[in-house]
């Protein structure tokens, strides 16, 4: 067992700085280098993709980004551990594999797939079995959206990579899985830690809850002190330094930009916290109450105390369905009356639309300027604006109606207020809606596959 291993994250997000993994490679040593690509929205685009071409559906720069680090990752025994499969699994991983070969990595290198989250073609069978998937939010069942459904994945824990890293792979290559076990894969595989090894768990979840989201526990985003964090243009990324124990330093490279403090931390902890008490993983509960913080040196930060009780016997799914289209559209009104004028043109665009008869779910105005962050909480202006954005959105079922409305912007430039302008972009595009349908899963329906590919 190692006394301890370095973590690193590279990705928050699907469209993260690209150069961000390479950095944590090549500047400073670690052992892992966690990828996380995946949001609830990014799924239902992968399938888009996947439909359009069988052989998409997974995060696109994740290839090319293996071939730059790949021959790094081999020579300094940097594993990696990513949920860029997306909905095209085996896919993306035959594309990491044709790229190793190219770098002449032959018997140098075992990637590691990870399949079984998704439901998609299961769905009907589940339907007609009793498990209704209702929504978390509304307890509405799922059979009210069926035809609408785009993506359907159930959320995989810790435990499959594990088994893949157990295997003796370099690369492992997810669908989805949860954000946190990225990095608590990692734990369990190198400290041995059991499964029903709570309060380790837990500590191993905080740690990939804290890096998750890259940067943005490293100086990013950081509303504490942000005008004094150094070099944000060189912003490292965060890296869990973890002991067997469950107790882990979040650090950065040395030399790199941004910070790694405890106002950082405690915020990037606070973010889609929910119940502080409960949050609950496929890997088990984990009580954000009992963290500790302390100050460990210059961009060093120990988390140590947290406690974590037993998992549920359920999975969360994230599906995607389709909810009609919308449109949004904007014009800039200059001073003098910037405020005024963007008010008059949303009130003549509101009675053109009634007078055509359009029907909208929802028609949502903001004056970029005034309102848009902090809705009715902003009052009134203080002085005369210099220039105000009046953007206009609408959503509904009728795709026609939509399409109307994006006809109607263009026309206020002549015949509304003036002093507009911030138009040249053209006509508003119509865009699908896909929403969000949260359900539990009996883990019991979830059959996880790990498959090893030798390059």
């Amino acid at each position: 067992m190692k006394d301890n291993i370095r973590i690193a994250a590279g990705q928050g997000f699907w469209g993260d700085l690209l150069d961000a993994p390479v950095r944590q490679v090549e500047e400073g040593p670690i052992d892992y280098l966690m990828l996380d690509y995946l949001a609830e929205v990014t799924m239902s685009i992968m399938q888009k993709q996947r439909t359009r071409d069988p052989a998409a559906g997974y995060a696109r720069d994740f290839v090319p980004l293996m071939k730059q680090i790949l021959p790094a990752c081999v020579e300094r025994n940097i594993r990696v551990v990513a949920n860029a499969g997306g909905v095209n699994v085996e896919g993306c991983a035959q594309a990491v594999r044709e790229v190793a070969r190219e770098l002449g990595l032959e018997g140098k290198l075992r990637i590691g797939i990870v399949t079984g989250d998704d439901i998609m073609s299961r769905i009907d069978d589940l339907l007609e079995r009793g498990i209704e998937l209702k929504n978390m939010d509304t307890d509405e069942p799922l059979s009210t959206v069926r035809n609408q459904i785009q993506s359907a994945n159930a959320y995989l824990g810790a435990w499959p990579m594990v088994e893949a890293l157990n295997a003796g792979v370099q690369v492992v290559i997810t669908g989805r899985a949860t954000d946190t076990g990225l990095t608590l894969a990692p734990m369990i595989h190198e400290f041995g830690w059991a499964e029903d090894d709570w309060n380790r768990l837990a500590a191993g979840t905080i740690a990939g809850h804290i890096i998750e989201c890259g940067a943005q526990s490293s100086g990013g985003n950081c509303q504490y002190d942000w005008r004094k964090i150094p070099d944000l243009a060189n912003v490292g990324f965060p890296i869990a330094d973890a002991s067997p124990d469950g107790t882990f330093v979040i650090t950065k490279h040395s030399g790199t930009g941004g910070c790694v403090n405890i106002p950082a931390v405690k915020e990037q902890l606070v973010y889609e916290m929910g119940n502080p008490r409960e949050y609950i993983t496929p890997d088990c509960i984990a009580d954000f109450t009992t963290v500790r913080l302390e100050d460990a040196g210059p961009d060093r930060v120990r988390v140590f105390g947290v406690q974590g009780r037993p998992a549920t016997d359920s999975l969360k799914v994230s599906i995607s369905y389709s909810a009609g289209f919308k449109a949004v559209g904007t014009l800039v009104y200059s001073w003098p009356d910037a405020y005024e004028k963007a008010r008059s043109a949303d009130q003549i665009l509101r009675a053109r639309l009634e007078k055509l008869g359009l029907k909208f779910d929802q028609v949502l105005t903001e004056f970029v300027g005034v309102n848009a962050t902090h809705g009715g909480l902003a009052g009134e202006p203080a002085c005369d604006l210099p220039e105000v954005q009046l953007r206009v959105g609408v959503r509904g079922e009728d795709q026609g109606a939509v399409e109307r409305f994006t006809k109607e912007i263009a026309p206020l430039i002549l015949t509304g207020p003036p002093g507009v302008t911030g138009f040249a972009g053209g006509r508003p595009k119509v865009e699908e809606i896909v929403a969000y349908w949260p359900a539990l899963i009996p883990k019991k329906e979830i059959k996880t596959r790990v498959e090893v590919l030798n390059v």
